[in-house]
């Protein structure tokens, strides 16, 4: 009797472990799920931007629009999911995207090499510059970088724009994003900022909220790409998303409603 128990214990202990051995394999693959697969599974692509006109900004609703916003929808879309627009810290950008708080970054960033190796990154989809921003009853004393170099810049913190005026020797206060930069002046608590050039083209002179800033300098040229997790499987189906769009007109006619169609990526 004593042997008989014995066995059915040790059957039972062996279907437990295998059983158990089972369900790791199981979770294992669960964790390297496709991120494809992880966002149809929740019905939502997560966004992850900053206040970036004419990139990603809000409309008199509260709804976020731009060139960037609009083509992150129609790419949702094409995936069968919703998207959703989570405003971040872009020092922590790559932080955010590891947890799982967002599912990309979407909002005019600059394909730099730091960039690259941290996140898996989409083909190029638009040209930019790293510009100079001033008041323009000064505009005309800052036309070069040695210039500029008397000046208290503010800088969006981690951006591109900060990395560059750095390199240049300029003095830099970081501050929250781009469209502070421009408050900054506005206040004089900063002489200057460097922002995107297409930024700039949206937000500073005639007609704008900015009428009296201007650009001057041009520091450096780049492109822009959207940032998804290491080994993402999204990063094919955006770059598809992009060839399509472009060879339908789609991307293009969206580019116009905010005036960047020249900067595209062809």
């Amino acid at each position: 009797m004593k042997k008989t128990i014995a066995l059915v214990l040790a059957v039972i202990l062996a279907c437990t472990t295998f059983m158990l051995a089972g369900c790791g394999k199981k979770a294992t693959g669960n964790d390297t799920t496709s991120d494809l697969a992880y966002i149809k599974s929740k019905g939502t692509l997560v966004i992850g931007i900053t206040d970036f006109k004419p990139m990603d900004y809000q409309d008199n609703d509260g709804n976020w629009i731009g060139f960037d916003a609009d083509m992150a929808k129609a790419f949702a879309e094409s995936l069968g999911v919703k998207c959703e627009f989570v405003e971040i810290d872009w020092d922590n950008k790559v932080l955010e995207l590891n947890n799982k708080s967002i599912d990309c970054v979407w909002n005019g960033m600059t394909l730099n090499d730091e960039v690259k190796a941290s996140m898996d990154c989409s083909n190029p989809y638009c040209n930019n510059a790293q510009v100079v921003i001033v008041k323009k009853d000064v505009a005309d004393k800052y036309t070069t970088i040695d210039a500029c170099k008397e000046l208290k810049f503010a800088c969006e913190s981690g951006s591109a724009g900060e990395k560059e005026a750095t390199a240049k020797g300029f003095t830099v206060t970081p501050v929250k994003d781009q469209a502070t930069t421009l408050m900054e002046i506005k206040s004089g608590t900063a002489d200057a900022a460097v922002i995107d050039k297409l930024m700039a083209g949206a937000m500073v002179g005639e007609g704008t909220d900015y009428a009296d800033l201007t650009y001057t300098v041009d520091l450096s040229s780049e492109e822009y790409g959207v940032g998804f997790r290491q080994g993402s499987d999204l990063v094919a189906k955006l770059n598809d998303f992009f060839t399509a769009s472009l060879a339908d007109g789609s991307m293009e006619k969206i580019a116009q409603t905010y005036n960047i169609e020249d900067t595209l990526v062809k």
